[in-house]
């Protein structure tokens, strides 16, 4: 009993100083995870296999190399703000990510985003949601075009660098709204390629 309070304050402290500070929390046991915690997982890792499924195919059908696909020679799209960038790959994947991200951010209602980031947190496809066409407002922009941005702030560089099973982090977005974030890895033929990340709240 005393051992379950302690951890209880443990959690609590831990969510109060990240939200003082705006860092992310890191870990979470399995036993100090929710059920929408342990449900988002489970969609988090049958997403990250159907896209490593799609990416082979690119591969295997000669749309694209290995290089090609852990290109990070990221070119700036002229006149975007925030900055976005296109990479070698990320038109194919516009095509073939977009509807499995939508199928599981259409999953639960509690879900803000689901997408997938490289190791350097780029984000090549969005959800449909925020793919909207951009305008010369930034702050909307921000809002509702944020794909092909690199999101390389602590959290996203947290899940997208993560090899570990899975990484749950809590968390200030960008747009100011407090979130969970859990991520799952994805590797292509062995190889760290990045992230399958879900924003839920």
């Amino acid at each position: 009993m005393k051992k379950n309070r302690l951890s209880l304050l443990t959690i609590l402290v831990m969510r109060f100083t990240a939200l003082i500070f705006n860092a992310p929390q890191i870990g979470f046991a399995a036993e100090n995870m929710t059920r929408l915690d342990l449900a988002t997982k489970q969609l988090a890792e049958q997403c990250a296999d159907e896209i490593v499924e799609q990416y082979e195919l690119l591969l295997t059908g000669g749309h694209l190399t290995m290089a090609q696909l852990f290109d990070t020679f990221y070119i700036p799209i002229p006149g975007t703000s925030p900055q976005k960038f296109n990479t070698q790959y990320d038109k194919h994947t516009d095509g073939v990510l977009r509807p499995i991200l939508d199928k599981y951010l259409a999953k639960d209602s509690h879900f803000i985003f689901v997408v997938a980031v490289d190791r350097n947190g780029y984000l090549p496809t969005h959800n449909s949601r925020y793919s909207k066409p951009l305008t010369d407002d930034s702050d909307y922009n921000t809002k509702w075009n944020r794909t092909k941005r690199i999101f390389n702030d602590r959290t996203g560089l947290a899940a997208a660098r993560n090899t570990g099973p899975y990484l749950l982090q809590r968390y200030s977005r960008d747009t100011g709204e407090i979130m969970t974030d859990l991520s799952v890895p994805i590797f292509i033929k062995n190889r760290h390629w990045g992230a399958l990340r879900i924003g839920y709240k």
